[in-house]
């Protein structure tokens, strides 16, 4: 029997909290899912996480993945030791506080579940690619392995699954906010998507309002950037994994619409 999991777009703000938790429950029962993760760099606010957020989204998610706006709180620095799900990438600087990594057990069988960032248009870190190598061979007998890449660029993303493709049960990739139609498995067992969306207002600028991205765009004057309110689904994917093999059986694209109340 496969394992299932589901992979939950960028939660955006307190639109996509609501978002996440008034349809995770149905959706984990439709789908009879085993295990859940969630990008939620953008949980507060739409920049970051805190404390007080990662106790609300807990008991719904099993691992919390982030990416460049992972220190965007200040208190997290100091409490991400102390959260047990909570993941930052983990080619960031070895000196960085927290894991890039977790191990779970999910029905008698080990999961390794990692986060990691691209370099392409984003912050100065490390290599994803020989961080990733080098976590790998450190677990050879773990064969489910799900990777979280946190990347801009779609050919780094794209590079990154070819690279690992059969190395790891899924590369699920994040950041740009938009869901991509190409999720597929690689020829040697590896489910791929170039970026699995976000869960918030859809009737924005990547979960934001619009009118502060064309006062950035049409003036040059930095707005700060607002949460918007219209418009909410639940991105993301589910995808199936051979617990023997660890080779992807299925990727399934979701996006669902929150109710009108």
């Amino acid at each position: 029997m496969p394992i299932k999991v589901l992979f939950v777009g960028d939660i955006v703000g307190k639109p996509g909290r609501k978002t996440l938790k008034s349809l995770i429950d149905g959706i984990k029962k439709r789908y009879e899912i085993d295990i859940t993760i969630a990008n939620v760099e953008n949980a507060a606010d739409g920049f970051g996480i805190t404390k007080k957020i990662y106790n609300e989204l807990n008991p719904y998610i099993d691992v919390m993945t982030g990416g460049n706006h992972s220190w965007d709180k200040d208190e997290i620095i100091d409490e991400i030791i102390n959260l047990r799900k909570l993941l930052r990438p983990l080619n960031l600087s070895p000196l960085s506080p927290g894991r890039g990594f977790t191990i779970l057990s999910v029905r008698g069988v080990e999961v390794l579940v990692a986060n990691a960032m691209g370099r392409v248009f984003m912050n100065p870190s490390e290599s994803p690619f020989f961080a990733l190598e080098e976590l790998l061979s450190v677990f050879p007998m773990i064969k489910v392995r799900i990777v979280d890449f946190h990347a801009e660029a779609t050919s780094e993303k794209q590079a990154f699954g070819w690279h690992f493709d059969g190395q790891v049960s899924a590369v699920i990739c994040t950041h740009t906010h938009v869901q991509t139609a190409d999720e597929r498995i690689l020829p040697n067992g590896t489910a791929y998507i170039s970026d699995v969306g976000m869960t918030g207002c859809h009737d924005g600028v990547l979960g934001f309002g619009y009118e502060e991205a064309l006062e950035r765009f049409l003036k040059n004057i930095p707005k700060r950037l607002k949460v918007c309110k219209s418009n909410l689904k639940l991105d993301g994917c589910v995808v199936e994994i051979d617990p023997d093999t660890g080779k992807a059986i299925g990727i399934t694209r979701i996006s669902e619409p929150l109710p009108s109340e």
